[in-house]
């Protein structure tokens, strides 16, 4: 892999990492400042920093989070 390649890795029940060189934005294509050339990206809906992931997926596969629906 070279330097400057990105690569997402779906991780199973958990979020997904970006690494490389990417661009992060919104839904009207601002840019986000992702701050980190790695960067984790929630995939639970749970998360209180979305769109990066900051563990809630743990909480929801042990229970501990009310589920959407």
């Amino acid at each position: 892999m070279s330097e400057d390649q990105t690569v997402i890795r779906a991780y199973e029940d958990g979020p997904l990492l970006v690494r490389g060189d990417f661009q992060l934005q919104d839904e009207n294509g601002d840019p986000i400042d992702a701050r980190r050339d790695t960067i984790a990206l929630c995939r639970c809906d749970k998360s209180a920093l979305k769109p990066f992931c900051d563990g809630s997926h743990v909480l929801v596969r042990r229970g501990r989070v009310a589920r959407n629906g």
